[in-house]
């Protein structure tokens, strides 16, 4: 019990009565983000449940109908159900979001790995590339990439991902740089551990502190970017319910009155992108010592 009590502090701060309001703010995160992931894996069940209307459907609809007890908030002006459309927009974001992520990180913590602990001329030529790409405005990229590689949940995620490996690989890199040098380090490599045994085994558990936090930031982000490309016409097919393509579909009747079709869309993705800010910087102070002694 002793070992448990002094345990549970250490690695789960938000635990303890006295909580920071970083601590709060990264709890109220969680929060959000779980309530998403919620609507995204059971919007199907909810469906098949009567819970929620088809979000392709909208020949039975009447059109801009405001937010009734039938449509709890409304219906466009094609006669979507965008309530049903909005809790499904959810789905086809995360799936997004995270396969972007994940794809960037992917390339970028190898990358910055090799690129810190064998430097030399590597290091160089990998620097400038990240550093190129780093410096283009990320929705710009993601845009013109999209222009090639064209619709669909797979291209809009790797539209969006290229825009953040620069970032997993200089964090990592940098991690690497500093590491590399330790003793354990250079134990391993006198006794003869090879390249890959030393990042596998001795580097890789100690330079990855800084990636969930990058993560959820990057996730956020993506989020964003994936909604531009849905305003613009470049995410996902037309049929696959999205925020930023809703909203596309809604702006013309904004100026009549019509505002529950750009509301719902709109919030849905700002509280999606805030809850995962906040965790992303709750997760920060937790992985970051030099801000949890400030606290």
């Amino acid at each position: 019990m002793t070992v448990a009590k002094g345990f549970l502090p250490r690695f789960l701060p938000f635990i303890n009565k006295k909580r920071t309001l970083s601590q709060q703010l990264m709890f109220v995160g969680i929060v959000i983000t779980l309530v998403f992931i919620f609507l995204a894996l059971f919007s199907p069940i909810l469906q098949t449940l009567g819970l929620l209307q088809d979000p392709t459907e909208f020949l039975d609809n009447p059109i801009h109908t405001p937010p009734s007890l039938k449509h709890w908030f409304g219906t466009s002006r094609l006669g979507y159900d965008i309530f049903s459309r909005t809790v499904f927009g959810a789905q086809a974001a995360l799936q997004v979001v995270l396969l972007a992520t994940a794809l960037s990180m992917l390339v970028g913590v190898p990358l910055g790995m090799l690129s810190g602990y064998i430097g030399g001329r590597l290091d160089k030529v990998l620097l400038f590339i990240m550093d190129s790409i780093y410096t283009l405005p990320g929705l710009l990229l993601s845009v013109t990439l999209a222009f090639v590689v064209g619709r669909g949940i797979l291209n809009a995620a790797l539209a969006i991902s290229i825009a953040y490996v620069p970032q997993y690989y200089r964090v990592v890199r940098n991690h690497t740089v500093s590491v590399k040098t330790e003793v354990f380090v250079e134990a391993a490599q006198a006794i003869g551990a090879n390249t890959w045994q030393v990042l596998s085994r001795y580097l890789f558990l100690n330079v990855i502190q800084s990636v969930p936090v990058l993560f959820t930031l990057n996730a956020a982000d993506a989020i964003l970017v994936l909604g531009g490309l849905g305003f613009l016409g470049l995410g996902l097919p037309e049929e696959v319910p999205e925020w930023g393509h809703d909203l596309k579909q809604a702006l013309a009747a904004l100026p009549t009155g019509i505002w529950w079709t750009t509301l719902f869309p709109g919030l849905a993705m700002t509280t999606m992108v805030v809850g995962l800010s906040l965790l992303g910087e709750g997760l920060n102070e937790f992985v970051n010592p030099r801000l949890r002694k400030r606290q």
